[in-house]
């Protein structure tokens, strides 16, 4: 199994990183640290994890964020990183159906 990580979901972690790096030396590095931990498991784990918006969603140990990703033949392709912190109709916008490849 090999992780694919889109632009998007970079974008994201920067994002994050960004937010936390603002509340204290080393945190925003922390967060990243922490995120890519979790979305290394998934050479572990890809695939036990509910779905959400069509999406499998990987629940971060540390922060309030969410790793969306779909497994296509032997890659687990991560989509979004998002803060579960908003409204959900937020995380289904920046997760709608023509960013998801064809199911098959």
């Amino acid at each position: 199994m090999t992780l694919k990580i889109l632009e998007s979901a970079v974008e994201d972690l920067e994002r994050g990183r960004r937010f936390y790096a603002r509340h204290g030396q080393g945190v925003g590095v922390y967060f990243l640290d922490s995120l890519f931990s979790d979305i290394d498991s998934l050479l572990l784990y890809a695939g036990i994890h509910p779905r959400s918006f069509g999406y499998h969603r990987l629940l971060s140990k540390r922060f309030p964020f969410a790793v969306y990703y779909l497994i296509e033949d032997d890659v687990v392709i991560v989509y979004r990183v998002l803060d579960l912190r908003q409204n959900p109709e937020s995380i289904r916008v920046y997760l709608k159906p023509d960013d998801q490849p064809e199911q098959g």
